[in-house]
């Protein structure tokens, strides 16, 4: 392991250092998450390139995924009725839950999609993955793949939340 420690440990310290927002990144639009706006352009090829060239880091354990702490709330009681008595305390959670997700799915909305970048994202994955032999064992073996599970439940609660307090605004028919 020392062999791959040394081949990685670059990469791992520059992984270590960027800050890159962990749940957007793990769901693909960090760069929504970072800068909205950016999204609404198509912008954010430098934030997927950071989230790619961070994987071995996080792969071996250098590099920890936090879970933000509106998604531990979320995973607590994503049903729950916590911070939800008046339409100013639906929107405030609504906004904080947007922060770590990104944008909520909007009805009808276009979505154009570069194939030249998705290919190179794709190609650039591929490359940095493999820098890793027998990566799935490496990844349960350092926690990363039971972190990553946990991960991904914190955002799955969250993404129930947001539908649970949208439900709840539309209900009460809040404004905005």
């Amino acid at each position: 392991m020392t062999g791959l420690a040394a081949r990685l440990g670059g990469l791992a310290v520059l992984a270590a250092t960027m800050a890159v927002p962990h749940v957007a990144a793990a769901q693909g639009n960090a760069a929504t998450a970072a800068n909205p706006a950016a999204g609404a352009r198509g912008d954010g090829a430098i934030d997927r390139a950071r989230e790619i060239a961070g994987q071995p880091a996080r792969d071996v354990g250098a590099a920890r995924v936090t879970i933000p702490p509106v998604l531990a709330q979320a995973i607590a009681n994503p049903y729950g009725p916590a911070n939800t008595r008046s339409c100013a305390a639906l929107a405030a959670g609504l906004r904080g839950l947007n922060a770590v997700l990104g944008p909520d799915f909007v009805a009808g909305a276009d979505t154009n999609e570069n194939r030249a970048s998705k290919i190179a994202e794709a190609g650039g994955k591929t490359i940095v993955n493999s820098l890793i032999p027998f990566r799935g064992l490496v990844r349960e073996m350092t926690g990363a793949a039971p972190a990553q599970r946990r991960l991904n439940a914190a955002i799955d609660a969250g993404y129930a939340r947001r539908g649970f307090l949208q439900g709840l605004r539309k209900a009460r028919k809040c404004r905005g």
